[in-house]
């Protein structure tokens, strides 16, 4: 009888991916980057245990948002006051002083919640220049463009 293996959070081996953001499509580069972070590409994947990579984006300001998502899709919060609820579409994040705070939510949202989902989202590197911090972490480039054709729009 054979068992399914379980590992445990001290064996976890994390890798460090570097992706390209600049004309991919919004949702489908979130979907990659969730999988990425939950560890769902590994064969030894476990729900309960954070074994997904370190992954960096850089210029996420780029990415693409394909038919009228850009002036439909409403982003809401909270101020915090009585009756303080705002919203901001997508082409005005972008716009704005933290463009990548429109995949930083895409992905916060595709990735289960819980104390392990902010955990797991800690690993989340998002930048929306081409710059970045992480050379010294050598990570790996995937190139989320060329796994699907549908993945990047000019």
């Amino acid at each position: 009888m054979k068992s399914t293996p379980s590992i445990k959070p001290s064996e976890v081996k994390k890798d460090w991916v570097l992706i390209d953001a600049e004309g991919v499509v919004l949702g489908r580069l979130a979907v990659v980057i969730a999988n990425r972070l939950r560890g769902k590409h590994k064969p030894q994947f476990t729900p309960h245990v954070d074994c997904g990579d370190n992954v960096v984006v850089v210029n996420a300001a780029k990415v693409r948002v394909t038919g009228n998502k850009a002036d439909q899709s409403v982003f809401y919060y909270h101020t915090g006051y009585p009756g303080g609820i705002k919203g901001r579409s997508i082409r005005q994040t972008l716009g704005s002083k933290r463009p990548e705070q429109v995949l930083e939510k895409a992905v916060e949202r595709m990735i289960t919640r819980g104390p392990l989902q902010r955990k797991q989202m800690k690993h989340l590197h998002v930048y929306s220049g081409a710059e970045h911090p992480h050379d010294g972490q050598q990570p790996k480039p995937l190139d989320v463009a060329a796994l699907n054709p549908k993945n990047k729009r000019d």
